[in-house]
């Protein structure tokens, strides 16, 4: 059925400014005034924003990790989303040395099939290179529309590469016309720190944190920027906490590298006196890279708002605090790393950010979905509001007002770290290829409706002119 979205400000990454839209069969048919409605289903957003459904670049969905599996699985976790304003999320396939990558992404296709109720795609972990790696990614691009590989710096014994890896992964990415992706943080060192803490007796959940001190982020940050220049690459550094980190990003791009950072919003808001809460609580806000001290907050925001760090991703990896976090009460080691954050991602930017004055409205759309669609080639069918790109829209209220909880949140975990936090702004609607995930803040979707998305590679129009831009500073 047709619909007609009346009445809205249209906000893009560029343009905002108010007109009506024509979806027909799941696009964006037109845009412009004085639609003849016909037998169109017509929405009244009177007040409301209309903003393209948010892009997550950075979810682990039913994801193991240290003896047990994250909590939100594809139905739960994508629900989550879609009520948090979100309508495609790329998700983190795990592989295995001396397995075929397929396996991987099978079993990736395993966990998702029939469950997810937006649009998603999938990144691929490369754990080793050799011929036989190499001689597989063609296939992994071509036939899956996989473009982007992650590369673990950290994790050691567990998902940890080493340089050679990451230089190889980053020359066949060079040639592929994928992004490389890293967890950039020193694992060696982390690993020397943790023994010795434990060594020491410190077993609470704040020696996760000075375990991992931000200077660890910012070496392996350095490192991998000057890796992708070596090899004329592209890198991607996700989940970036810390001031450190922000300046080896920033270094990297004044010298015309392609390098891309990515912040979550629980570097935006939370800080590292979350870890030392009594009881164990602290264990709720373990994940890696670490909660920082208060004042890498307006580093971060200072660059979302100046370009230096470009998207927002969730890093969404949640466990229980009961069952799950507690498996480390003696021990700060064996507690699941990870969050509850895909629903509050979009709502905690606009309410932190454009409420705020810390970023214009147009950044915002930017940073939550049209980035991400260009770097990992979605765009423009995800990404915008433009005629032809799939109608998923997301009606917004900005004078909404609510206070987060894990009695109102629709994640499947036992907790929110955003637990009592007053933000401005929420989703009314949102639509997937036209059709209602959410309907005034409703859950009407069906189990299943979100389809596997084949991605573009590494490179399209809009990206490679910023490149070009960057390439002419070096001259």
């Amino acid at each position: 059925m047709e619909k007609i979205i009346q009445n809205g400000t249209i906000v893009t990454a560029t343009d905002t400014y108010k007109a009506d839209i024509l979806i027909q069969d799941g696009k964006i048919a037109a845009i412009g005034k004085g639609f003849d409605p016909g037998e169109a289903e017509v929405i009244d957003a009177s007040g409301k924003f209309i903003f393209p459904g948010g892009v997550d670049p950075h979810t682990h969905l039913e994801m193991p990790f240290g003896g047990t599996v994250s909590k939100d699985d594809f139905e739960t976790g994508t629900i989550a989303a879609a009520f948090g304003g979100t309508t495609t999320l790329i998700d983190f396939c795990l592989t295995n040395k001396g397995e075929p990558l397929q396996s991987a992404i099978d079993t990736w296709h395993a966990k998702s099939k029939d469950k997810a109720v937006i649009d998603y795609s999938f990144h691929l972990m490369i754990g080793e290179i050799n011929q036989e790696v190499l001689s597989q990614l063609p296939d992994v691009i071509q036939q899956e529309g996989i473009t982007s590989f992650k590369v673990f710096m950290a994790y050691k014994n567990v998902f940890q590469a080493d340089d050679e890896t990451l230089f190889r992964t980053l020359v066949a990415a060079r040639e592929l016309g994928a992004l490389v992706m890293v967890h950039a943080e020193n694992g060696d060192v982390i690993e020397y720190l943790t023994e010795k803490a434990l060594e020491e007796g410190k077993t609470e959940p704040i020696y996760h944190a000075l375990t991992r001190p931000p200077e660890l982020e910012g070496e392996a940050t350095g490192r991998a920027a000057k890796l992708t220049g070596l090899a004329d690459s592209q890198l991607y550094v996700v989940h970036v906490s810390c001031s450190e980190a922000v300046e080896q990003i920033s270094a990297a791009r004044s010298k015309g590298l392609n390098v891309w950072g990515e912040t979550c919003p629980q570097y935006l808001v939370l800080d590292q006196t979350y870890l030392e809460r009594p009881n164990f609580e602290g264990a709720k806000y373990v994940w890696s890279p670490p909660l920082r001290e208060k004042w890498h907050q307006d580093v971060l925001w200072n660059a979302l708002k100046s370009g230096q760090l470009q998207t927002l991703g969730s890093d969404q990896c949640s466990f229980d605090f009961q069952g799950q976090k507690d498996l480390g009460k003696e021990d700060f080691t064996k507690i699941p790393n990870g969050g509850p954050i895909i629903e509050d991602r979009v709502s905690i930017l606009f309410s932190e950010g454009v409420e705020k004055g810390r970023i214009s409205l147009n950044q915002f759309v930017d940073i939550m979905s049209t980035r991400s669609a260009k770097l990992f080639g979605l765009y423009p069918q995800k990404g915008t509001v433009a005629v032809g790109s799939d109608a998923d829209i997301v009606i917004f209220d900005p004078e909404a007002e609510r206070v987060i909880s894990a009695a109102t949140h629709h994640m499947a975990a036992d907790y929110n770290p955003f637990e009592g936090m007053k933000i401005k702004g929420e989703p009314v609607s949102v639509l997937s290829r036209g059709e209602y995930v959410i309907k005034d803040k409703k859950f009407v979707g069906k189990k299943g409706t979100g389809k596997y998305i084949k991605r573009a590679k590494y490179g399209n129009l809009l990206v490679n002119e910023e490149s070009a831009a960057l390439q002419s500073s070096k001259s």
